[in-house]
């Protein structure tokens, strides 16, 4: 009899397809002695037998994969997609055309799990295969929508072809295990595995995973856990290797890059130190968000890194309320005035720096009076960056049990400091100003090339093929709510930052290849 399960199995690990109770080539060897052949009538060979059209062969299949969320969970689906194409599987940007569908989750809001839902029902209804990934499977692989689909746990996105391979031979396989060294719990999955960049300019590293906090609101920290940090030699081999494959930015992060290194006994600063020293001239280090109460003891640290001119004078640090009490209910670990003091020293040591923030509207407890003082705080420093979140309770949390504040209320405050962010323009006293940018990325329209300045604020720049990836000087003449448009300066240098030429969209990082030298400067404009 086969050791094969059947389609409704489910297999913890790939390892459990093999039997415990195999026998051994001993075992084998033995029971031979006590078998006698017997000669038997020779029969004709049969026809070699042909190949079933509806054989499954994984590897052949088209697989569209889709990420919500953070720049962390879309690191990881950058790296599910490279492993599979490295292995030989298509990869579709027609959801339609593909056979497989990999749905990586993000479990922060309410909203965010809904669109999950709604993908996986209309995968289901047109027959596809689906294997889900990401935060909600991880934190809660028991929902009943979730029953007999294969599940690609959070640090064990380095299996993810094993589990597809599986999959689309009908098998139900779950990976959710922690990595652990000798006890001590891992970042995650080797950081040199094939990568699909979504844009090959751009590199996502995160740096550690979980954090140090308890959130009373949090379903992130269900999936991600406490804290556990790469080590300085892993990320630094991780940027040099980026850098080669033509990246000219790389973005850290994690669920708190303040917290990174306290679990393996080194810093923040230590490791953007050490970073530093390998971007080349012309390229950008972005910074992640950072919570407040571990980014306090490295103040001086950071506002030098954050002068530096390799790196973007950008912090994203939450807030959430400028209420004690509110913050108190959270269970954020610091208060109002520690979120200033962070925000003033920054300001006051790294001129023009961006600070953005985001703010929970609703949170229950909150009364009229908290959230008052949540609005003179972004009147106080107008934000360029905010991030409003109407307060939704997620399962399992404490917040979800405690006492709601009415939904009217909500959606009413959410407007109210909405309409408060969009009453002002803060890049208006820009315009004219003479500004050195790096284009990256396209705008959401088409009809933009999009540059980031020394302070991470947006620059629309003319669409011209020479300007993606390079460094150039631009002129502000216009600015709206969250961008400024700027022209070419001419007469001026066009630096290309990359020291190799970049992949191209949905060429696979990480295979051992050899990238030419692309020219340091090019001619002016």
């Amino acid at each position: 009899m086969s050791n094969m399960p059947s389609d409704c199995d489910v297999i913890d690990d790939i390892e459990d397809m093999v039997t415990p109770h195999e026998p051994t080539p001993h075992e084998r060897q033995f029971s031979r002695k006590s078998v006698v052949p017997r000669a038997r009538r020779r029969k004709a060979l049969p026809l070699p037998e042909e190949l079933q059209a509806d054989s499954v062969i994984p590897g052949t299949q088209k697989v569209w994969v889709k990420t919500w969320g953070c720049s962390h969970n879309n690191s990881d689906g950058e790296y599910m997609a490279g492993q599979l194409a490295a292995s030989g599987y298509k990869m579709s940007d027609s959801p339609s055309d593909a056979d497989v569908w990999l749905l990586n989750s993000c479990t922060v809001k309410n909203p965010a799990e809904d669109h999950f839902r709604n993908s996986l029902r209309k995968a289901q209804d047109q027959n596809k295969t689906v294997v889900v990934a990401g935060c909600v499977p991880q934190a809660q692989p028991r929902m009943d929508y979730l029953k007999g689909l294969s599940i690609i746990g959070v640090q064990q996105i380095d299996r993810v072809v094993e589990v597809v391979d599986e999959a689309v031979k009908g098998h139900t396989v779950r990976l959710l295990a922690q990595k652990k060294d000798n006890g001590r719990r891992l970042g995650g999955a080797r950081l040199d595995l094939p990568k699909i960049r979504k844009n090959p300019l751009i590199e996502i590293i995160s740096i550690n995973t979980g954090c140090l906090n308890a959130c009373t609101y949090c379903k992130t920290k269900h999936a991600r856990g406490s804290l556990a940090s790469y080590s300085v030699v892993e990320l630094v081999e991780r940027a040099r290797q980026s850098f080669q494959e033509g990246v000219c930015e790389i973005w850290l992060t994690s669920e708190d890059t303040g917290a990174y290194g306290r679990d393996i006994g080194v810093t923040l600063p230590s490791l953007l130190w050490a970073l530093v020293r390998e971007v080349p001239e012309g390229c950008m280090l972005r910074v992640g968000m950072t919570n407040p109460p571990y980014i306090l003891e490295h103040l001086e640290e950071m506002a030098k890194i954050l002068n530096h001119p390799r790196v973007y004078a950008f912090l994203h640090v939450p807030v959430q309320s400028a209420s004690d009490s509110v913050l108190m209910d959270m269970k954020r670990e610091y208060c109002c005035r520690d979120f200033m003091r962070v925000v003033d020293f920054l300001k006051d040591k790294v001129p023009g720096i961006t600070i953005a923030t985001d703010i929970i509207c609703g949170f229950p407890g909150e009364t009229d009076a908290d959230f008052q003082e949540t609005l003179e705080l972004v009147k106080k420093y107008r934000f360029p960056s905010l991030f409003i979140n109407q307060f939704y309770p997620r399962p399992g949390t404490p917040a979800a049990k405690m006492e709601q504040v009415p939904a009217q209320v909500k959606k009413q405050r959410t407007k109210q400091l909405s309409a408060l962010f969009h009453s002002y323009n803060p890049y208006d006293h820009k315009v004219g100003e003479r500004q050195r940018v790096l284009v990256t990325e396209d705008s959401f329209d088409s009809q933009y090339y999009v540059a980031h300045n020394k302070y991470y604020e947006q620059v629309l720049v003319p669409k011209r093929p020479e300007f993606k990836g390079q460094m150039i000087t631009v002129d502000i003449y216009d600015s709206g709510k969250h961008f400024m448009r700027g022209r070419m300066v001419k007469d001026t240098a066009v630096i290309s930052p990359s020291i190799s030429r970049p992949l191209q969209k949905g060429e696979v990082s990480g295979l051992a290849q050899v990238r030419p030298a692309v020219p340091r400067l090019c001619v002016s404009a």
